[in-house]
């Protein structure tokens, strides 16, 4: 019986992504790899497909996406400052994300709030407005 292992230059994309920290478990790279969220070399790719240094990945989380190329692979996940080792980002994609991060940051906590369910505050207010008593 012939197996598919990967070549030992080469790792599954879905322990790839657990062992570089993009995601915590690797149920989560797997749904995220099936639901087109990571791409390949500009492609869908499937969870088992192989993954060797040079590579290009784009890897969309929430509303955070990452280029990056891969340096290293590795099968088993380590420190950050290790995984970090393991690719190196597109330097637009470096910037786009931080700016991100920081107009998320300047519009404060409320902004995160309002997208959320509503509070006791907003109920009564949503019961006052429609007339509906609550319950």
């Amino acid at each position: 019986m012939t197996g598919t292992a990967p070549a030992p230059d080469e790792v599954r994309l879905d322990k790839w992504l657990w062992a570089a920290r993009f995601f915590k478990t690797r149920p989560l790279a797997v749904e995220a790899v099936n639901g087109g969220k990571v791409q390949v070399n500009g492609q869908r790719a499937k969870p088992g497909r192989g993954i060797r240094p040079g590579d290009w990945l784009r890897i969309h989380k929430g509303s955070l996406e990452w280029e990056i190329r891969v340096l290293a692979v590795s099968r088993q996940r380590r420190c950050a400052t290790d995984a970090a080792l393991l690719y190196e980002e597109r330097e637009e994609s470096r910037l786009r994300r931080q700016e991100l991060v920081s107009t998320r940051r300047e519009s404060g906590p409320m902004a995160a709030a309002a997208f959320g369910r509503p509070t006791k505050r907003d109920r009564r207010m949503i019961h006052r407005f429609t007339g509906k008593p609550p319950g």
